[in-house]
């Protein structure tokens, strides 16, 4: 009998011992270590390994070539090791900002194993720090009323499927009978319903802003532009299916045909201002790609449309009664033209001379808008910023 309660005895402390380790095992390796004067030191600790850089969106980018042209990406810089086997690396002052790095240790890339704070973009994880100030205290988590974010399933009988989306209501939202104006917020390839709160900051975005004074109240509803998919990867029928780009009926028209599906179940299971006045749609990429096409599909949907480095025509060959006579659906869309059309993209951005060639057209049609162009590529940076810059504009 003794000897059974001993035997338990050591299971259970085995058990505990296991289960703590996640507590006990945290590394004390301070890295990234954010300075007062905002320059960054980053430390790895491999007494083994011969070769230990970081790359980031903070270093100065170095172009790949894409099929569509040269591409910025992050670039690249060397810790140095110390007599312990600590290697460490510290930046320059870096200006504000949310940013995403990871390490190569020995040409493997690796996260920081002292960071707990990751973020995933299609099938990319990286790790993240914020420099504060400026654009970037928008996205802190401040002493301010909170909306509410959530995964909301809808059934789309045009595709014949159920899908999620991810909705913001403001504070205050469910303890009144207010109604409140609509922001559709589009993610880009590879992205899901899920990109915009977790590597945009757009809940903190809006509930600081909108405590400011600065934005109204609104609801944001964010999709999923991958019709294919029922959700983000992992958290739908499909399992832990890895993520990629490579998906069914990506930009051939299909999503922008069941868009009404979305607007169609927010009006009815929210309290929205249902008309165009008092709804706004934009996005980045690929989201700036559907919001163009689908406001010019439906012209009396949306008063407010928002370009952020959108793509602009559809691939080769691709055909949709979405993408025909453009001319003409831009014709009947600034017919009554919208209270705000606003075209931002970065300088150094691959679709900078598509969006160029479409301002063109639109200015030989005589067709307002604003333009919004800003330093830098294809990056969350210029998107979260062109969020910041965007929403005070609307529904004023």
């Amino acid at each position: 009998m003794r000897k059974t309660i001993l035997l338990l005895l050591a299971c259970v402390m085995a058990v505990t011992a296991n289960a703590q380790q996640a507590l006990w095992g945290a590394p004390s390796i301070v890295s990234p270590e954010v300075h007062p004067d905002n320059t960054v030191t980053f430390r790895m600790n491999a007494p083994e390994a011969t070769k230990v850089q970081v790359t980031g969106d903070f270093l100065p980018p170095q172009q790949i070539d894409t099929p569509y042209g040269k591409f910025d990406a992050p670039g690249t810089a060397d810790l140095v090791k110390n007599a312990d086997g600590l290697w460490e690396f510290t930046t320059t002052a870096l200006s504000p900002e949310l940013y995403s790095y990871t390490f190569i240790v020995d040409g493997q890339r690796m996260p920081d194993p002292s960071n707990v704070f990751q973020i995933r973009d299609t099938a990319s994880i990286t790790n993240v720090f914020l420099v504060g100030g400026d654009y970037a205290d928008y996205y802190k988590i401040n002493d301010v009323p909170h909306g509410t974010v959530s995964k909301v399933w809808y059934e789309s009988p045009t595709l014949g499927m159920n899908r999620r989306m991810t909705v913001y209501t403001p504070a205050g939202y469910e303890k009144s009978d207010k109604r409140y104006p609509v922001f559709y917020l589009l993610h880009g390839m590879g992205g899901d319903e899920n990109a915009w709160t977790e590597l945009g900051r757009a809940s903190q975005i809006l509930d600081n802003m909108i405590a400011q004074g600065k934005v109204e109240p609104m609801i944001v509803v964010m999709t999923n532009g991958n019709v294919a998919m029922e959700a983000a990867p992992g958290e739908s029928s499909l399992g832990f299916k890895a993520p990629t780009t490579q998906l069914p009926h990506t930009m051939d028209g299909t999503f922008e045909q069941h868009f009404p599906d979305v607007v169609k179940y927010i009006d009815s299971n929210y309290r929205t201002i249902a008309d165009k006045k008092h709804r706004a749609i934009g996005g980045l990429s690929m989201g700036g790609f559907h919001s163009m096409h689908i406001s010019k599909q439906y012209p009396d949907m949306f008063d407010y449309v928002g370009l952020f480095s959108a793509a602009i025509l559809p691939h080769d060959g691709t055909t949709s009664p979405v993408y025909d006579d453009l001319e003409g659906k831009l014709a009947k869309q600034f017919s009554n033209p919208p209270a705000l059309y606003w075209i931002a993209i970065g300088d150094k951005d691959f679709l900078y001379e598509a969006n160029k060639d479409y301002r063109k057209m639109l200015d030989d049609k005589g067709y307002k808008y604003i333009y919004r162009e800003s330093p830098d590529g294809h990056i969350w940076k210029n998107w979260r910023i062109y969020l910041t810059e965007f929403l005070p504009q609307l529904f004023k």
